[in-house]
């Protein structure tokens, strides 16, 4: 059984003429088409597609959507490509089960290959940020057949292993709470993020964005105070730790990209994309049988050299000829934070596009 698709009504929020789904970035050459996709399993994953030619599927972090990747979908149709950014499940307006087991990794990637079915293609190139790194490179191991490429950002891959995740988030922080450890108690985040969705929005951006994120006053030996860490007090927010409302909104996001933001986590809440972390433990279990596997198909990481996923993660990078031995380049962009497609598009552009022009052969050979 293969994924069905289809397009709504013009009515409904899904179809490419509702206002909802207006974008800057659509164009007359390679214009934007929404559409839904269901997979066999009855989930449905809203997806935005442009261009035309070999299938790339870009998968979103955390707090986002397929909005994202605004600025990548017209450049990677330019390049001659048929782009397609999806909304995860638990996000926007894909399915958002209320069992957290649903957002097990192996679930997740059997979205990925569903949606590479739906769309008629039994491979793709896919790129992920953040969560949807970890997506991508878990599809790439355990579907090699439905993944031609992999491209990382922000997240550099780290196998399945060691302790249960749990288990290690409780013992950083000392005397605070590792932020990972507050998403997973179910309720309790929702119960600071949902009051005041885009206001919650613009700090958590503002805190990572290499020109908002916190830093210490001038000339004091002050520490600023970590937004991946809290007080480990049953009142404690997270949102105490983001930047004051003079640095709120960092120069990639536009009043119009929050109010989108925004207004998807307004009308979903956050529980489906907060579940995410809450299935950890169980990813743990589940993916066993690959402890430390490498990823095996041509691949490319791009961090920034601000962003504490690629800091506090430099052992996994330097790992990379072990996990990722068909890597083309790790490359860390100076000046940048975690949002890096949306803080430096035209640089993530040139190389997204530089290194799939170099995937010349039909397929891997580690297959």
């Amino acid at each position: 059984m293969t994924a069905a698709t289809h397009l709504d009504h013009p009515d409904h929020p899904d179809h490419p003429d509702h206002p909802d789904h207006a974008d800057s970035t659509d164009n007359r050459d390679h214009p934007q088409r929404h559409r839904t996709v269901t997979t066999p399993a009855g989930t449905r994953i809203h997806l935005v597609e442009q261009g035309d030619g070999p299938l790339v599927l870009l998968i979103h972090g955390f707090p986002e959507s397929w909005y994202s990747w605004r600025r990548q979908l017209p450049a990677l149709a330019d390049a001659g490509y048929r782009a397609v950014a999806v909304d995860v499940r638990g996000y926007g307006r894909s399915s958002k089960p209320g069992d957290v087991a649903a957002y097990r990794m192996v679930e997740l990637v059997e979205d990925v290959v569903a949606v590479i079915e739906a769309l008629g293609e039994q491979e793709a190139i896919v790129l992920g940020h953040d969560w949807g790194a970890t997506i991508a490179a878990n599809t790439a191991v355990l579907r090699p057949d439905a993944v031609r490429a992999v491209a990382l950002l922000s997240v550099p891959y780290a196998p399945r292993g060691g302790p249960r995740p749990s288990e290690i988030f409780a013992q950083l922080g000392g005397d605070e709470e590792f932020y990972v450890s507050y998403f997973q108690e179910p309720g309790r985040a929702e119960r600071e993020i949902e009051p005041d969705v885009r206001g919650w929005l613009a700090g958590f951006y503002a805190a990572l964005s290499a020109d908002t994120m916190p830093t210490a006053a001038p000339g004091t030996a002050e520490i600023a105070a970590s937004p991946y860490f809290l007080p480990r007090s049953p009142d404690a927010r997270l949102r105490d730790r983001f930047p004051g409302p003079e640095k709120h909104r960092p120069a990639w996001l536009t009043e119009a990209d929050l109010d989108v933001y925004a207004a998807e986590f307004e009308r979903t809440g956050f529980t489906g994309a907060l579940n995410r972390y809450r299935a950890m433990d169980r990813d743990w279990e589940d993916l066993a049988g690959v402890d430390g596997a490498p990823v095996k198909q041509p691949s490319l990481f791009i961090g920034g050299a601000l962003d504490a996923s690629t800091t506090w993660l430099a052992d996994a990078i330097e790992a990379f000829p072990h996990t990722l031995p068909g890597l083309s380049g790790a490359h860390i962009l100076e000046g940048a934070g975690h949002w890096i497609q949306q803080e430096r598009p035209e640089d993530v552009n040139r190389l997204l596009t530089t290194w799939m022009a170099s995937l010349r052969t039909p397929s891997i050979t580690q297959r």
